[in-house]
């Protein structure tokens, strides 16, 4: 990118200006952004970006050597755009009681059913650098399946039952209507109660299961809690929802992604704000924080992963260990982490990877 006059022929433009841009797109390396002196006093501290200085470089047919800067996107970011292009099939199916569900199925190999949680948006998500750098990694390696349920994503939001019981069904409509017989599940935080119920019904199609960020038990039935109370935590959830700048994100985020750069919850708020709407989403969380699935986890009986964030703030790692616990044979990974789910720009993300791979590749 670069900022500068050009002359415009006609339909033709032409000029340094253009040279310039041309010349910086063919320096650049993949997925990645150049941009010229000129185009840096324009954006600096006015974009939550950082620049790398590149130093002046000499540009072919242009007499002076022009200072350059690289856009920090961060390595989600690089992930996100090295597979942005690579098409997902989205197809829709419907509930027993009328609500239509979107999912969509990308890869090949082993059938991966990602279960809907709080927010999802099957088609954003693939892009938005928050959750894609996870989503394509599955999808580089197994047919990775995820859904919107009710109330979420691409699915309808105008829903008059959002029940424990209705999300089941959700799953059961989607892996149903794909003509799924056996698969693995991939539950991460409210989706691993879905996992373990589906798991307890259908034995006989669970292939393997893999739990993350999970609990058993929701956050009205884990006894007394200090600090914020129910009620004012989903006001300030119906208030801030989606605004990168109220209270309500600032709090999440100290759960869900404590050193949050302002660019990752730019990320986080715009993702939300796809997803889904306020009112929903209190609807949800209201139901999720009712989840009482502990005298399932005895009744498990596939091959089961459990991984959790040592230092999680938004679900306390004694919850995973509650559920590797009870659940038969299950195997435990604890990893070095402060976030609810691994994100690529940190220590813990190969470790966490590897546990994956390796746990659902493994016969």
């Amino acid at each position: 990118m670069h900022l500068g006059d050009i002359i415009v022929d006609g339909d033709d433009i032409y000029g340094d200006g253009v040279n310039i841009a041309a010349r910086l797109e063919s320096l650049a390396e993949a997925g990645s952004i150049d941009i010229s002196r000129q185009a840096y006093d324009q954006v600096d501290r006015k974009l939550p970006f950082n620049f790398r200085i590149l130093g002046p470089q000499k540009l072919k047919n242009i007499p002076k050597p022009v200072e350059v800067y690289a856009v920090d996107l961060g390595e989600g970011a690089r992930q996100v755009s090295n597979h942005a292009s690579r098409g997902q099939e989205i197809t829709f199916c419907q509930t027993k009681d009328g609500v239509n569900l979107a999912a969509a199925s990308v890869g090949q190999g082993t059938p991966l059913v990602r279960t809907s949680h709080w927010f999802t948006h099957i088609e954003y998500e693939w892009q938005n650098p928050f959750r894609a750098p996870l989503l394509h990694f599955l999808a580089d390696r197994f047919r990775l399946i995820r859904y919107d349920g009710r109330c979420n994503g691409l699915s309808d939001w105008d829903v008059a039952d959002v029940s424990f019981d209705a999300l089941q069904h959700d799953l059961d409509t989607v892996v149903d209507a794909l003509g799924l017989r056996s698969y693995a599940l991939l539950g991460i935080s409210q989706g691993a109660s879905m996992s373990i119920a589906h798991a307890v019904r259908y034995p006989e199609r669970m292939s393997k299961i893999v739990l993350l960020g999970a609990y058993a038990l929701g956050w009205n039935k884990r006894g007394p809690r200090r600090g914020l109370d129910v009620k004012t935590f989903l006001t300030l959830m119906r208030e801030g929802w989606g605004d990168e700048h109220s209270a309500f994100q600032k709090m999440l985020c100290t759960g869900l992604l404590p050193n949050a750069s302002a660019e990752q919850i730019r990320w986080l708020a715009e993702l939300q704000r796809m997803a889904s709407s306020p009112e929903n989403t209190v609807r949800l969380r209201s139901v999720f924080d009712e989840i009482d699935v502990v005298d399932l986890l005895p009744k498990v009986s596939a091959p089961t992963l459990v991984l959790h964030c040592r230092h999680d703030n938004l679900v306390p790692f004694e919850e995973g260990r509650r559920i590797a616990t009870l659940i038969p044979n299950a195997k435990f990974v604890a990893l070095e982490s402060e976030n609810h789910v691994p994100h690529s720009f940190e220590p813990a993300w190969p470790r966490f990877l590897e546990a994956i791979e390796s746990f659902l590749l493994a016969v």
